[in-house]
């Protein structure tokens, strides 16, 4: 069975398009890696232009091989650069009863 995560991604200033191509090759690339489902990710905007990506790691232990994997370890590398990690919580739209997002096609 997989372990679903819902990742928040803060674009820095003016990196709105180099974070959200990342976003698009991210689950490719832990799928090359073996450590995600065939599970089609899901990325939500909030009002204020995070994103959310909603995707299911391959077990418990996939997360734990990813901390240790070059590749991905590279590949976050590269997330911090364009994106600040953000908790659901300090969301406006989790303060909400019926939380909306606009959704992103990859």
């Amino acid at each position: 069975m997989g372990y679903m995560v819902i990742a928040t991604y803060r674009p820095k200033q003016g990196k709105d398009q180099e974070l959200l191509a990342l976003v698009r090759d991210h689950v490719p690339r832990l799928r090359k890696e073996g450590l995600v489902t065939e599970r089609r990710p899901l990325v939500l905007r909030t009002r204020d232009g995070a994103l959310l990506e909603i995707f299911e790691w391959a077990s418990k232990e996939a997360v734990d091989k990813a901390h240790t994997s070059p590749a991905v370890l590279k590949m976050w590398e590269e997330f911090g650069a364009v994106c600040d990690y953000e908790k659901l919580a300090h969301l406006a739209e989790s303060q909400e009863l019926f939380a909306h997002f606009e959704p992103v096609d990859l």
